[in-house]
């Protein structure tokens, strides 16, 4: 069973991108809301429409593998799962809560919902930073080139004037 509050750190180590989509799985969703994994995919399955392509897909053995290697989870065929994992995007997190007819789902619902909102945020600030370092970047390589060329002529100011060729006398 959950026990809420759920910090943002617990949440948000539960989502993993996937197919360039942050979701979480089935078995830490039905965790967090408190039921076993295969409650949580029969409300699901009875509410399937529901549940587009976006919002909610099953794992290749490739992903899945991925992810065990990632997570930690057991082998199957060594107590581990027999078919491979739903993950759920966060509009597919959102219309849980709509298959999930108890209080304190949809109370986890609302923390999930910030975790991912929070998550985007800091994405966002990241991006944003990163722009404008590379800006910063790109108008310090135009000064580093300038500079070197106001030193050059420093330095050829600052050198004496070289003396007239000699003339040679006589023949």
């Amino acid at each position: 069973m959950s026990s809420l509050p759920l910090t943002l750190q617990e949440i948000s180590s539960a989502i993993y991108t996937v197919r360039g989509k942050r979701v979480m799985l089935d078995a830490d969703l039905a965790r967090l809301y408190g039921v076993e994994t295969k409650q949580l995919n029969r409300a699901v399955q009875r509410h399937v429409e529901r549940f587009p392509a976006d919002f909610m897909f099953q794992l290749s053995n490739i992903e899945s593998e991925s992810l065990r290697c990632q997570i930690g989870t057991s082998n199957a065929g060594r107590g581990g799962r027999r078919y491979q994992p739903f993950v759920f995007s966060e509009q597919g997190v959102a219309m849980l809560s709509s298959v999930l007819h108890t209080r304190e789902a949809a109370l986890i619902n609302i923390q999930i919902i910030r975790a991912f909102v929070a998550m985007r945020e800091a994405l966002s600030l990241h991006k944003e930073l990163a722009g404008k370092l590379e800006q910063l970047e790109h108008r310090l390589g135009a000064h580093d080139t300038e500079i070197h060329t106001l030193f050059e002529a420093i330095k050829q100011l600052m050198m004496p004037p070289k003396p007239p060729p000699k003339r040679r006398l006589g023949f």
